[in-house]
């Protein structure tokens, strides 16, 4: 029934025209449009000038369509003139919607050279949208082999890639069978395979089609091009696909622009400054937004093709319509998460899946609704833009780096709104990462690197570790922070992926997931040690920069938190490359942090050893005695700087304080013994000062040596009101004497 129905499609294409587009003949006859009309009566000289281009593309469109035998470009100034007027027109403005039924006919009629033919066929550039009537007709030229292998093969590329121009999909769809039957020629097999990747619906997968495609691997071996058909068929119909197919995307088809790309991109810039008689028509209802580049009109939703024409009236009667179990619901149509919801199981995606990425609905659908086939067709045309437009990783693209930044943008913004990263966008930051100058879209591929999903620590290492040490050594104190803050990022959404899926899962399941935690454990620890790493030494090179060390701290406050907040049983220390320049920092705000930071590994490595006490050990993880002794040896460091002013005699760390009493005389350094306690300290000595001219505003010698017995717990609390939290719960947490005060009172207040 579907041959019958493409063979008589191909016989006599439908001649169906719509409101925005008029027929050749009215067009010729200067029968505009009312916008176009009222243009006209204020003409300018750029308007003249246009006039005159139309006026010589219509003598040369009237020219093309009435060639008959057989021409050669050879000593013939009419085709020569005609010919070079198409091109230049369609490379500076782009053809209208009536010229393409016309050139397509010619070029694939076989009247004119090959030479010709493909000349054409690289000018066929339009300026808004391609009818889908002169597509099929053209495709009815094909059955009647008038036309070259070679223009065959031009006119698929072109017709991939402009296939989101075309108005209409529908007649298209109808001609599937008739487009798979060209597979056998090996020659236009991948191009054939990438069009039918675009056209495939779950009704267009058929058991027939498989097993073809399955000969022809046997006979052609693992093509990419093969495999990415019938990895789209295994999703539609699993039970029909039983191979093992490859599950890591990648690039699966050949680039087929060439030859148009740049055109594309010169009709789309011109055209936004010329008037609306050449602005482009956007496919569909939604609002005017910008077409600069092939990418960014793909972030539109594209109309459906079916019901287009009476859309608004569809709207008006069926607004909450429920619709049958084989019945598609148009996208175009869906306006309220009400409809959403009501027809959650027939919804028809687009075939431009750009435009998923801008409409929160279908975001939601891809939440809720786990399909394969969308995430499939997402991951490609995202794969493929990424690698195309990458204005690092392509020389002719570095004009476009705006334009590439709001795609990067509108792409993170979906990853957030999913929650999720995208494979395809893991695989693009992996390939371009070291041609990166860690200049261009800087903010948009930092937070693309904060999405990167869970891999193995050695693809991690060559692939994102190893190109952002080579930058991050080298470039600016604000590069660094910008790394060290994508990094904290890209933890956290492990970690939250991690409580989620934990939470998730059965308590019978979750001891089967052993190994799967085991290897998280370990990718978060290499990624906390790599931080840890790079931050000593960006410590080391920046002079212990106040701004750096708060955006090290920050990502500390998440790791300290790592086994009660995301119930994962890991806690690792900060190096003593941190530790120590945040334990001695001039900043109030540091130090206070890094109390809150070590009051928090105190709560959780005492949870995790009452854990181990009462045999409720978490998935029979446990912590190491290193990770104990390494912590108490930071809490002995803090306590003699910042209370019992022994750090000089008592630290025990082997990168710590500790000093001779002969090397610190030779300082000559009073009072060395209490440089560093809360009164003393360079971090809190603007506390001190301004505490003693609250309490004794008549005395300007500034004597430090006051504050103690009573007046150093007056002290205490005055600090505790300049909001040092974090100063505050480490002492009543670390210092016998204050803990116990402050319990007892605690204590008298609830009574």
């Amino acid at each position: 029934m579907q041959r019958r129905r493409s063979s008589e499609t191909l016989k006599k294409p439908p001649q169906v025209h719509h409101k925005n587009q008029t027929d050749l003949s009215a067009w010729r006859k200067g029968k505009r449009t009312d916008p176009e009309k009222s243009v006209q009566r204020h003409q300018s000289p750029n308007d003249q000038e246009s006039d005159s281009e139309q006026d010589s593309l219509e003598e040369a469109l009237s020219y093309f369509e009435q060639v008959q035998d057989r021409i050669s470009l050879k000593k013939n100034n009419v085709l020569q003139k005609h010919l070079t007027t198409v091109e230049s027109i369609a490379l500076q403005r782009g053809l209208p919607p009536e010229g393409f039924d016309v050139l397509l006919k010619v070029a694939l009629s076989g009247k004119l050279a090959d030479t010709v033919n493909t000349r054409l066929l690289k000018s066929l550039i339009p300026a808004s949208v391609i009818p889908e009537t002169s597509v099929v007709s053209a495709v009815s030229w094909l059955c009647v082999s008038k036309c070259s292998g070679n223009i065959q093969l031009l006119f698929l590329r072109w017709l991939i890639t402009m296939f989101d121009f075309i108005d209409h999909k529908e007649e298209l769809h109808a001609l599937y069978g008739f487009f798979f039957s060209f597979l056998q020629d090996e020659k236009m097999c991948p191009y054939v395979c990438h069009l039918l990747y675009l056209l495939t619906r779950k009704e267009s997968v058929k058991p027939f089609r498989i097993r073809r495609l399955l000969d022809l691997q046997v006979k052609m071996g693992m093509q990419s091009h093969l495999q990415a058909l019938l990895s789209l068929y295994k999703l539609f119909c699993p039970e029909l696909v039983t191979i093992t197919l490859p599950g890591k995307m990648k690039t699966y088809f050949k680039n087929s622009e060439g030859p148009w790309k740049a055109a594309i991109n010169t009709v789309r810039r011109r055209n936004q400054a010329s008037s609306p008689v050449f602005q482009p028509l956007l496919l569909g209802p939604a609002p005017p937004q910008s077409r600069k580049r092939k990418w960014n009109t793909q972030l539109m939703i594209p109309a459906s093709s079916t019901n287009r024409n009476n859309l608004e009236e569809d709207r008006e009667k069926n607004c909450v319509k429920l619709y049958s179990r084989d019945e598609s619901f148009p996208v175009e149509q869906l306006q309220t998460f009400s409809q959403l919801l009501q027809n959650i199981h027939h919804l028809e995606f687009p075939s431009q899946m750009g435009s998923v990425l801008t409409n929160p609905l279908l975001l939601h659908y891809m939440n809720c609704i786990k399909d394969e086939s969308v995430y499939l067709r997402l991951y490609y045309w995202m794969g493929q833009t990424l690698q195309e437009e990458c204005t690092w990783c392509v020389a002719d693209n570095n004009q476009y780096e705006e334009e590439f930044r709001d795609f990067l943008e509108t792409v993170y913004k979906t990853e957030c709104f999913l929650q999720e990263g995208f494979s395809s966008c893991e695989e693009f930051l992996y390939k371009s990462l070291p041609l990166w100058d860690g200049v261009c879209c800087r903010s948009q591929v930092l937070r693309l690197v904060s999405w990167i999903p869970l891999s193995g620590f050695s693809e991690m290492k060559s692939h994102l570790y190893d190109p952002l040490v080579q930058l991050f050594f080298t470039s600016s104190l604000y590069f660094k922070c910008s790394v060290i803050e994508s990094l904290k990022e890209l933890l956290q959404n492990w970690l939250n992926w991690h409580a989620i899926h934990l939470d998730s899962e059965s308590d019978s399941q979750v001891h089967s997931l052993n190994t799967t935690l085991s290897g998280l454990v370990n990718m978060v620890a290499e990624l906390i040690h790599f931080v840890g790493w790079i931050s000593t030494v960006a410590l080391r090179l920046e002079n212990n920069h106040t701004f750096l060390l708060y955006f090290v701290l920050d990502f500390y406050e998440t790791v300290c938190d790592i086994y009660l907040r995301y119930n994962l049983p890991l806690l690792i220390m900060p190096p003593a490359g941190v530790f120590y320049p945040a334990l001695l920092s001039m900043d109030s705000v540091n130090l206070n942090q890094l109390c809150y930071i070590m009051y928090r590994y105190r709560t959780n490595l005492v949870a995790a050893k009452e854990n181990e006490l009462s045999k409720k050990q978490m998935l029979q993880f446990k912590f190491s005695s290193q990770t104990y002794q390494e912590y108490n040896q930071y809490i002995i460091a803090m306590v003699g700087c910042l209370w019992t002013s022994s750090a000089f005699q008592k630290d025990t760390h082997p990168q710590g304080l500790r000093m001779d009493d002969e090397l610190l005389k030779k300082t000559a350094v009073k009072e060395f013994k209490t440089s560093f306690n809360i009164v003393n300290h360079p971090a809190m000595m603007g506390y001190a000062v301004r505490f003693l001219q609250q309490a004794w505003p008549d005395d300007t010698t500034f004597n430090f040596s006051l504050i103690k017995g009573k007046r150093w717990d007056w002290y205490l609390e005055y600090l505790y009101s300049q909001d040092l939290k974090g100063l505050k719960v480490f002492i009543e947490s670390s210092i016998n004497r204050v803990s116990q005060a402050s319990h007892s009172k605690a204590e008298n207040v609830q009574v």
